[in-house]
């Protein structure tokens, strides 16, 4: 099968390494950035070649570019695909219906993955009208990390919280381990003891049935210092600052989309 990735930066080069690891594929590399694209491309024993060449041969294409270029991109290429061509957009807050408007819609689906997938540990939800295309991305981005199909009304939200949400959880880090600086624990080792608190909270998460909120509570005893720590966090506002983090994402998501 013939893969074709339009815009390989940090996330689009980071899928096309997920997807190089998947059986019987060709990948095809396009890039603004010839010299970015030919060392991806060696690296992955890719071709580069030019959106044109990617729209005429490839079987599934990602569309790895800026939501506003879109639009303009598909008009220029949906002439020269096959029938049944699978285009893969990653244009954060451009719907189905809109791009629609150029692609036939049983042939879309739209993604947002998160940058952890160039370790193969992102998350990357995924909507579409299609049901049988479920399985082409859920097989191509398997090397990726994990994928959730979820209803196009809440990529927006899924957005926020999934692609977004690595960035409010590299600022959650950095400052725990300004903390532990602070008290004076070496950088390199506060960052590790902060990293693997985050890791092995996240896996208990994952792994029980349990709310966070009584996982929590399991942790903190009477009077102890971790609910010394707790109230602060409530006084301090940290519970609402993430809330209105993800609102005022979720909003600049749709606005971009416009």
């Amino acid at each position: 099968m013939k893969i074709g990735f339009i815009g390989i930066g940090n996330m689009g080069g980071a899928l096309a390494k997920a997807v190089a690891q998947a059986d019987d594929t060709e990948l095809l590399l396009s890039n603004h950035n010839p010299a970015k694209g030919q060392g991806l491309a060696e690296e992955l024993g890719a071709r580069l070649a030019s959106n044109e060449k990617i729209a005429a041969q490839a079987e599934v294409i990602f569309l790895g570019v800026k939501p506003y270029l879109i639009a303009d991109l598909i008009s220029q290429l949906a002439p020269l695909a096959k029938p049944g061509t699978i285009w893969v957009s990653m244009a954060a807050g451009v719907t189905l219906t809109s791009l629609s408007q150029h692609l036939p819609a049983e042939n879309l689906i739209r993604i947002m993955p998160n940058t952890p997938v160039a370790i193969g540990q992102g998350m990357t939800t995924y909507s579409l009208t299609n049901t049988e295309l479920a399985p082409v991305v859920e097989t191509l981005l398997a090397p990726s990390g994990q994928l959730m199909q979820v209803p196009e009304k809440l990529m927006d939200a899924a957005t926020a919280l999934a692609g977004c949400g690595p960035a409010f959880v590299y600022q959650m880090i950095e400052a725990l381990t300004d903390a532990g600086v602070e008290q004076g624990i070496q950088a390199m080792d506060a960052k590790f003891l902060v990293a693997q608190t985050l890791l092995g909270s996240a896996q208990m998460v994952l792994n029980s049935d349990k709310h966070p909120a009584q996982l929590r509570q399991e942790v903190t005893s009477p009077g102890g210092s971790t609910i010394a720590g707790v109230a602060s966090l409530e006084k301090n506002g940290f519970r609402s600052a993430l809330m209105q983090a993800i609102s005022a994402a979720v909003q600049r998501t749709q606005e971009l989309g416009k």
